[in-house]
């Protein structure tokens, strides 16, 4: 599912650091409920991977060994080791292990550049997490907790659903 230019529009024009900072309270929830996430990187947790969703205007960083995630506008991503090309809500339903990788990737609806073995660390370690965003993200919403996880369960579901079924 590409989101639609209604829904990423305003990111063109939203300040920087007010993204980066709603992104860095999501990142650091995540961290914060699978402490052990980078564990498994090794050798590979001092590299440096981005993210860019192909239907957003942003880029994403990620430190393993600082705990630090940034956002970037493109074209001005900074230099990474690995990096990963997809739709939004493809990479996120590869962060929850909700598709298989290697079909997205086989499909060439993702891509990956840079230091394979790095990435390749890196989904194994996703994959043992069991990162479930609505949870995590609700776990940050005190009294709106059942709300917030009803409705990102909700989102999820139906951003997924087409996702899913032209994978499987």
């Amino acid at each position: 599912m590409t989101l639609p230019f209604a829904m990423t529009a305003p990111l063109r024009f939203a300040p920087l650091p007010l993204i980066e900072h709603a992104t860095r309270l999501v990142f650091a929830q995540v961290v914060r409920q699978h402490p052990d996430l980078f564990d498994r990187l090794g050798e590979h947790a001092d590299k440096r991977y981005a993210f860019v969703p192909t239907d957003l205007p942003l880029g994403f960083l990620i430190e393993p060994a600082a705990r630090r995630i940034s956002v970037h506008r493109k074209p001005h991503l900074p230099a990474a080791d690995a990096c990963m090309g997809g739709t939004f809500v493809l990479l996120l339903a590869l962060l929850e292990g909700q598709l298989d990788g290697d079909a997205v990737f086989f499909s060439r609806s993702l891509t990956i550049t840079g230091d394979m073995e790095a990435m390749l660390a890196l989904r194994n370690a996703l994959d043992d997490c069991n990162i479930d965003l609505p949870a995590d993200i609700a776990r940050m919403s005190g009294p709106f907790a059942p709300l917030v996880r009803r409705a990102a369960s909700e989102i999820r579901t139906r951003a997924l659903s087409g996702e899913a079924a032209r994978w499987n």
